[in-house]
């Protein structure tokens, strides 16, 4: 079944499907390698083989990595929306009134 490729009630300056769909997957990905390389560093300063330390650095480093990269990826989809806004020059309306 085909879907529409265009929501009727979307604003027309929203960032495509695609865009959305990338900013999601990268804050996914940031925070899952930022847990291994939390994990790793906790594992490996630890003595006595870690106990929770580890599992709570893994916790942590996901959630500064994942938090990071959310806002990079929410700038990112906010400048594309400006960038699809219409110039000055292109209103029809007369400036001033």
């Amino acid at each position: 079944m085909d879907e529409p490729t265009e929501v009727p009630d979307a604003p027309p300056t929203l960032p495509s499907r695609t865009a959305f769909l990338l900013a999601f997957l990268s804050v996914v990905i940031a925070g899952c390698f930022g847990g291994i390389i939390g994990y790793g560093l906790a594992d490996i300063s630890a003595e006595e083989g870690g106990g929770a330390g580890p599992v709570f650095a893994a916790l942590l480093g996901a959630v500064l990595a994942a938090g990071g990269v959310g806002i990079v990826a929410v700038l990112v989809l906010r400048a594309q929306a400006e960038w699809h806004k219409t110039a000055p020059e292109d209103d029809p309306r007369e400036p001033g009134g």
